[in-house]
């Protein structure tokens, strides 16, 4: 019976989906008849996400100030997946654990165990509720990680475009626009970001210090430091960013070199675990077969 209830669920939760995909469907392709192409493409990008926020509110208010602040950090260092707000993330972890849940009971009464069932099944459902509800905070990490790592691999190449600009005589403002049209990355969403800003009305050394605090990444706090103390003082940008520029390409220089000189070391591992003993079976495999044999 316990299983026909879990299937049951499931078969529902499949159904409900179904639904509001349908339901989404549904509503844009109203949307595009009755007030054409424009207004359709400015609808939410995640609807059932923020259905799913909705339901799993009473839950997600209760999180405290201090890690509702530090989520929406984390989420701003991803790029803001699917415009979620700290909320939407934590409902998305709630129903992810619950799916993960009615899995593991299914799991549970499936798998032939030594255990009684009415133990297996709760166990299984527990330990994958939990896996389930850390899974979107892994995948979050994972993806700041990923960021940080196109930031810090385009910067050095932003820079030199920025300072080739800026030699030229054009403004600090049109140098960080030419960077949005040519890195199509992280490091151009950082900095479209901040033009928007910008255009909004937030000065311009504001704008960047929160990009580079937001990023997490050194070599750009140190650049946004570096144009703030510039402009503070006075000092020509065009100068500054050119030795900031070599500064880079010294430190990208001698990361490249450091993990030049770690490759051997580190294939030392790969080489005694997986290459030598298939050498030494090759080698010494027929002398232990003929030896073995003589014995006999």
């Amino acid at each position: 019976m316990l299983l026909v209830a879990v299937s049951a669920g499931i078969i529902c939760g499949v159904i409900v989906a179904a639904f509001f995909f349908a339901l989404d469907r549904n509503v844009a392709a109203d949307t595009l008849a009755a007030n054409g192409a424009w207004n359709a493409t400015q609808r939410p990008a995640t609807p059932f996400v923020k259905r799913l926020e909705a339901a799993a509110r009473p839950l997600a208010s209760r999180l405290p100030a201090l890690a509702a602040g530090e989520l929406r950090q984390k989420l701003s260092r991803a790029g803001d997946p699917g415009n979620l707000t700290p909320a939407g993330f934590q409902a998305v972890r709630y129903g992810l654990a619950a799916l993960f849940a009615i899995a593991g009971l299914a799991i549970g009464l499936l798998l032939p165990l030594q255990f009684p069932t009415v133990v297996t099944a709760p166990v299984t459902g527990l330990v994958l509720a939990v896996f389930g509800y850390f899974l979107p905070l892994l995948w979050l990490n994972q993806r700041i990680s990923a960021r940080r790592h196109q930031i810090q691999r385009s910067l050095a190449e932003a820079t030199d475009l920025l300072t080739l600009v800026v030699e030229s005589g054009m403004s600090l403002d049109e140098g960080l626009l030419s960077i949005t049209e040519r890195f199509h990355n992280a490091l151009g969403d950082e900095i479209g970001k901040v033009l928007r800003e910008i255009r909004l009305g937030r000065p311009r050394m504001a704008a960047l210090e929160h990009m580079a605090d937001t990023c997490g990444v050194a070599d750009l706090h140190h650049l946004v430091e570096s144009i703030v103390q510039s402009d503070q003082m006075g000092v020509p940008i065009a100068r500054l960013l050119r030795v900031q520029a070599t500064e880079m390409r010294r430190r990208q220089r001698q990361t490249a070199q450091e993990r030049a000189a770690q490759a051997s070391s580190r294939m030392v591992f790969p080489m005694v675990g997986c290459i030598f003993p298939v050498l030494w079976i090759v080698l010494l495999g027929p002398a232990i077969i003929q030896i073995l044999g003589s014995l006999r």
